[in-house]
């Protein structure tokens, strides 16, 4: 099992005006309670979890993914995940 982390992305325009950083990642888990822990060891708060049903996952700022990093969760790719979804969907 793992929690992945993918690269940042510019955030400019994507996000409501709560959001005040620039850039983003996503951070998921092969399972979800170790995501949470995780995002607990990281210092997130459950209010920042969304529910997505084919991505569970927080969004990060760049300090919280040097953290998530530094913690143990290792570079992923989405693309490559949702692939590696739709292949288990089909078996």
């Amino acid at each position: 099992m793992a929690v992945y982390v993918d690269k940042l992305f510019n955030t400019t325009g994507l996000r409501s005006s709560k959001w005040r950083h620039n850039q983003a990642c996503h951070m998921w888990a092969d399972d979800v309670e170790e995501l949470h822990y995780m995002a607990r060891r990281i210092g997130l708060k459950d209010s920042w979890f969304q529910a997505h049903p084919r991505l569970p996952h927080y969004d990060l700022t760049p300090n919280k993914r040097a953290s998530a990093i530094a913690a143990g969760a290792v570079e992923g790719n989405l693309q490559e995940h949702f692939r590696k979804l739709r292949e288990r969907e089909r078996a």
